[in-house]
């Protein structure tokens, strides 16, 4: 079989296959595009894209970009409408939690986002299918698609059913609370400046790390965490300063000085 010809068959089976996921996926999303093509280009790594099969294809990192500011200015919107009494630095809160990577990517899990990507050999077998960075930008991309295929009305839909319509559950949800969000203004409020992260220890193979991960504020430890990257580790180190607070005031109030620097 000509060589030409044999790239044409693995692209017209590759393009099938696509659409076909791209079909799948919608029914978990409950809207159908008008155009698939633009679902397949939010569906696509840019791991995937440096192929000689797939060079004629776009990643989906400008319809990231686009579904984000989606998703914050409905979100925006619905929490000014609902919570008329909760002050900017409140909305702010609650805004983050909503929109936070650790959500996103739980939402994107819950519709089993990861089977249809598209993504490089290696970025698979690394575990892309499931790593919350990937699936969670590309859940933004899927809204920033449904946003240029149908508007605004589709994405709001699809938004306020799989996350305002459980802001409850979310926002109290520990897991996902913006810990070092939370820390960052206690120290400020007390003039103690900026929490600084040191990595103590990184550990395993690049698609399994372990971070070892401890806050302090001025030279003093207040807290550590252990996590599958920084951002992880960082939160658990948060949560566990905030649970410190108390003797680091003690502390600091029995000097009845500032800590010393670092």
């Amino acid at each position: 079989m000509p060589l030409q010809l044999l790239t044409f068959l693995r692209r017209l089976f590759a393009k099938r296959d696509r659409f076909k996921k791209c079909r799948e996926l919608e029914e978990g999303l409950g809207y159908r595009f008008r155009k698939v093509g633009l679902l397949e280009r939010a569906l696509t790594h840019r791991s995937y894209i440096h192929t000689p099969e797939n060079e004629n294809l776009r990643a989906n990192e400008r319809l990231e970009f686009l579904g984000d500011s989606v998703l914050g200015m409905i979100t925006s919107r619905f929490l000014f409408e609902n919570f008329p009494d909760k002050s900017e630095g409140d909305l702010t809160k609650l805004k983050s939690t909503l929109v936070s990577e650790a959500n996103l990517s739980r939402i994107a899990k819950s519709i089993s986002l990861g089977k249809y990507l598209n993504l490089s050999e290696e970025e698979e077998k690394a575990g892309g299918r499931e790593r919350n960075s990937i699936v969670s930008d590309a859940y933004e991309a899927v809204i920033g698609a449904v946003f240029l295929d149908g508007g605004v009305a589709p994405a709001e839909k699809i938004i306020r059913e799989q996350i305002l319509r459980k802001y409850i559950e979310i926002t109290t949800d520990q897991a996902l609370h913006n810990y070092k969000g939370e820390l960052l203004e206690y120290m400020q409020a007390l003039g103690l400046g900026l929490p600084r992260y040191d990595v103590l220890e990184e550990e395993g193979p690049d698609h399994q790390k372990r971070f070892t991960i401890a806050v302090s504020v001025k030279g003093k430890k207040i807290g550590q965490g252990v996590g599958r990257n920084k951002k992880e580790a960082e939160q658990k180190a948060a949560r566990m300063a905030l649970g410190n607070l108390d003797q680091l005031f003690k502390d600091f109030n029995k000097d009845n000085q500032p800590l010393s620097p670092d």
